[in-house]
């Protein structure tokens, strides 16, 4: 579904309806294409207590997290 800005003012609860039933809805603005107002899914919390991110997801040597930070930690005075 298409939808001017100015609809999108006046008419945000109808254009949020139509969302929530499942379509997208794209803002146009002067004719163009500007945003599009899809249904939010919520994700799945996935455990990130033990998995790697930044510069670390790279290194696939390291089993365990924990035990490799602990140990990297025991060399501080």
């Amino acid at each position: 579904m298409k939808a001017t800005a100015k609809d999108l003012r006046f008419q945000s609860r109808e254009l949020l309806n139509t969302v929530n039933r499942g379509e997208e809805v794209v803002i146009t603005y002067r004719g163009k294409p500007c945003a599009k107002l899809v249904p939010y899914h919520k994700e799945e919390k996935k455990n990130k207590e033990d998995e790697l991110f930044g510069i670390w997801k790279d290194h696939k040597d390291i089993q365990n997290i924990n035990e490799y930070v602990r140990n990297l930690r025991k060399g501080r005075p």
